[in-house]
C-alpha cells in the first residue's frame, strides 16, 4: 500500500505541478487572445443569453422543440452544481493559508483566462455532440476528440473518459460526502453514518432519474444556495466594511511581493502565491479539466457559440463572484494570520463577524454545495462510462455511484483523495490537447456567429446504436 501511495504521490506532484499549471494557463491565454477577448468583452451578452435560456423560445415566443434534453440555463446550473463546492470554501482558504493574500489575485487571473477555456469547451461540446441509442444528446471532450480530431485520436478520448469515470467517484462523490459528514459532526454532532445514509437517499432519488431530474434540481438549488451564500458573505463584509480596502491592498501587493511570517502564518514567496492561487482556482472552477462541457452538450440549443457564451459564466460566477466573497471574508478578519487552513478557516472568519451563526452558515453551505457537486459529477462520470461501455452501463454506474456515498462519509479518505485528485488532473491533459488542436474550429465558429452567419451544431451523429 505504501508503494501505491508513493506512486500516486509522485504522479500527483507532476500533474498538479508547475508544468500543468503553465499548460492550463497557456492554453487559456492562447484561446482568450485568439478569441480577441470576446469572453470578457461579451460578458453582459452572456448573462442576457443565460436569462433568455431558462426556457428556449421560438421566434413566435412558444416553447421550442429544440435539440437537447435541458434548457441552456439548466445546463449552466448543472455545470455550476459540480463546480461551486468545497473549492469555494476550503479551496480559497487553503490558497490564502499557503500562498498568502496574493494567491487571490492569481485565482482571478486563472478565472479570466479560464472563461475562454470554458467557452471553447462548450462550443466544441455542442458542435461535436452525438445522439445515443436512447435518443439523448451526449458530448464532452471524449466526443470532440473522437469526432473533431478523428478516429486515430480515439484512444485519447478513451483516456479522458477513463480518468473522468474514476475521478467522479473520488472528487465528486466520496470526498464530498466525507466533507459534509465532518462539517455536520463538528458543528451539530450528527454521526457520519447518518449523514452518509441521508445523502445517499436524497442524491439517489435525483441521480437515478437521469440528467433531466438532475438539471431540474440543480436549476432550483444552485441559484438559491449561491445567492444565500453571497448574501451571508456580504453581511460579514458589512460588519467588516472598514477592512475591505486593506484586504484589496493585501491581495494586489502580495501578488507580486513575498509575505513575511506573521503570527501562525508561515509566510509565502511570490511563487507560492502564484502556484496555490492558480491550482486552487482551477480546482474550484474546473476550467480546462473538461467536466463542464459534458453538461453543456445536453443543452437545448442548435448554436454552439450561444452555449459557449452561457458556459463561460460558470467560471466568472464561481471564481470572480463566489470565491472573491470567501476571500474577502477571510482577509477582513484576522483569523488567517493564526495559521488556520481549509474549511475551518472560512468558518472561523464568518464566526468572527457573526458570532454564533458564522460556523453554522459555513457548515450548511458546505453541505448543500457538496450535495449538488455529487449530483453534477454523477452525470459526468456516467457519460464517461457510457463512452467506454455503452448505454447499458448507465444504470449500473448510477447505482454504484449512489452506493459509494455512505462509504465515503465513514471512510478515512487520505488515499482516495490522493487518487481522485490525481485522476482529476489527468482529465485535463487530453482535454487541453484537443482544445489546442481544435482551436481553429472555435475561432471560425465564433467569427461566423458575430458576423451574422448561421452556425450549425455539426453533423447529427449516431452513437452506440448496437
Amino acid at each position: 500500500m505504501d508503494t501505491l501511495i508513493s506512486f500516486f504521490e509522485a504522479i500527483n506532484g507532476v500533474v498538479w505541478g508547475p508544468l500543468m499549471l503553465i499548460l492550463l494557463l497557456g492554453v487559456g491565454l492562447y484561446l482568450q487572445l485568439g478569441l480577441k477577448l470576446i469572453p470578457i468583452r461579451k460578458l453582459g451578452m452572456g448573462f442576457k443569453l443565460m436569462w433568455q435560456g431558462r426556457t428556449p423560445k421560438t421566434a413566435a415566443g412558444k416553447k421550442a422543440e429544440a435539440e437537447g434534453e435541458i434548457s441552456p440555463f439548466n445546463a449552466l446550473m448543472t455545470a455550476l452544481s459540480a463546480t461551486i463546492g468545497t473549492g469555494n470554501i476550503a479551496g480559497v482558504a487553503t490558497a490564502i493559508a499557503l500562498g498568502g493574500p496574493g494567491a487571490v489575485f492569481w485565482m482571478w487571473i486563472t478565472a479570466l483566462v479560464g472563461m475562454a477555456t470554458k467557452f471553447a469547451e462548450a462550443v466544441l461540446a455542442v458542435r461535436y455532440r452525438e445522439t445515443d441509442s436512447l435518443g439523448f444528446h451526449i458530448g464532452g471532450p471524449m466526443f470532440y476528440i473522437k469526432n473533431g480530431l478523428g478516429k486515430k485520436w480515439l484512444w485519447l478520448g478513451g483516456a479522458f473518459a477513463f480518468f473522468g469515470a474514476v475521478a467522479a467517484f473520488g472528487i465528486g462523490n466520496t470526498v464530498q460526502s466525507n466533507s459534509v459528514a465532518d462539517a455536520l459532526d463538528s458543528t451539530f454532532g450528527i454521526p457520519h453514518w447518518l449523514t452518509g445514509i441521508t445523502i445517499m437517499v436524497l442524491a439517489g432519488a435525483v441521480i437515478l432519474g437521469g440528467i433531466k431530474r438532475i438539471a431540474k434540481v440543480a436549476g432550483k438549488l444552485v441559484p438559491i444556495m449561491g445567492i444565500a451564500y453571497i448574501v451571508a458573505g456580504l453581511a460579514v463584509l458589512v460588519v467588516n466594511a472598514d477592512q475591505i480596502g486593506e484586504a484589496f491592498g493585501l491581495i494586489f501587493y502580495y501578488a507580486f511581493n513575498p509575505m513575511a511570517a506573521a503570527g501562525g502564518f508561515a509566510g509565502a514567496a511570490v511563487m507560492a502565491a502564484i502556484r496555490f492561487g492558480v491550482a486552487r482556482g482551477i480546482f474550484s472552477n474546473e476550467a480546462g479539466l473538461g467536466s463542464a462541457p459534458i453538461a453543456h452538450a445536453a443543452a437545448q440549443t442548435k448554436n454552439p457559440v450561444r452555449q459557449g457564451l452561457i458556459a463561460m459564466l460558470g467560471t466568472f460566477i464561481d471564481t470572480i463572484v463566489v470565491c472573491t466573497i470567501t476571500a474577502l471574508v477571510i482577509l477582513t478578519s484576522t483569523v488567517w494570520i493564526g495559521g488556520e487552513a481549509g474549511a475551518s478557516l472560512t468558518a472561523l472568519s464568518f464566526d468572527a463577524a457573526l458570532p454564533g451563526f458564522g460556523n453554522q452558515i459555513v457548515s450548511i453551505a458546505l453541505a448543500v454545495f457538496a450535495f449538488t457537486t455529487i449530483l453534477g459529477w454523477s452525470f459526468y462520470g456516467e457519460k464517461c462510462c457510457q463512452f467506454l461501455f455503452g448505454t447499458r452501463s448507465i444504470m449500473v454506474y448510477r447505482v454504484l455511484f449512489v452506493l459509494a456515498i455512505p462509504l465515503g462519509a465513514i471512510a478515512q479518505l487520505g488515499f482516495i483523495w490522493l487518487m481522485a485528485d490525481t485522476f482529476n488532473a489527468l482529465m485535463a491533459i487530453p482535454n487541453l490537447i484537443a482544445l489546442a488542436l481544435l482551436s481553429p474550429v472555435v475561432f471560425k465558429l465564433t467569427k461566423d456567429y458575430f458576423d451574422g452567419k448561421d452556425v450549425l451544431p455539426g453533423e447529427e451523429l449516431e452513437h452506440d446504436k448496437a
